[in-house]
């Protein structure tokens, strides 16, 4: 569409017969050519852009296809997992631990920033589940 614009005050510069040998006529020839360049320049950017979310699409298409054979259908078993945040005591790195880490016998991980042993310290949550047991027996 631009291209077209700029092509057609090009045929009306010509038409109009303007003289480029006069500063006037020079100006606007000038920019009928500037003009020219965006529009090439434009057009060029957005055929890449069109190209670009073409692929941005398919690789959408081939993620979802990804998660639904690793997670299955329902993306809701998220829920199933538990995820605590924990600092670092030494470096104060924020360190993700998931229920695999809660539930093992180990009272301790190592910080993946600094690479020292942190002891977790679980507090009961007075449920009477069995679910936090502080070697209380």
């Amino acid at each position: 569409m631009l291209t077209e614009k700029v092509a057609y005050l090009r045929g009306l510069c010509e038409g109009l017969d303007i003289d480029d040998s006069k500063p006037e006529g020079k100006l606007l020839v000038n920019i009928i050519d500037v003009l020219d360049e965006i529009a090439n320049e434009v057009t060029a950017i957005d055929d890449t852009q069109f190209e670009l979310q073409n692929e941005i699409d398919e690789i959408d298409e081939d993620l979802a296809d990804v998660e639904d054979y690793l997670f299955g259908e329902d993306e809701d078993d998220f829920d199933d997992f538990l995820i605590e945040d924990v600092e670092c005591p030494y470096c104060g790195e924020s360190i993700a631990i998931d229920s695999d880490i809660l539930d093992s016998e180990d009272d301790t991980i190592t910080c993946p920033a600094c690479g020292k042993e942190i002891e977790l310290e679980f507090e009961d949550c007075g449920c009477d589940c069995g679910c936090c047991d502080n070697d209380e027996e």
